[in-house]
């Protein structure tokens, strides 16, 4: 059987209640995550509220993986 890519999530909610978050900051964040290799894979906006959740995904590395194993 060959190899498959294993693969990192991350998540964060832009936005509050009231307020959709400004263009510079959603601008400035994907900007961040696309610099550490994060690849948007969807968007999410939360019924009656101006928040968004994104959800990117980026390869797991295996200096990740040894991280994730370290005891705190």
């Amino acid at each position: 059987m060959g190899e498959y890519t294993q693969w990192e999530y991350r998540s964060e909610t832009l936005g509050t209640f009231w307020n959709n978050p400004r263009d510079g900051v959603l601008e400035t964040v994907l900007n961040e995550w696309g610099q550490e290799g994060w690849e948007v894979i969807n968007v999410i906006t939360q019924s009656g509220t101006s928040k968004y959740r994104i959800v990117a995904k980026r390869p797991l590395t295996g200096d990740v993986r040894r991280r994730r194993n370290w005891p705190e």
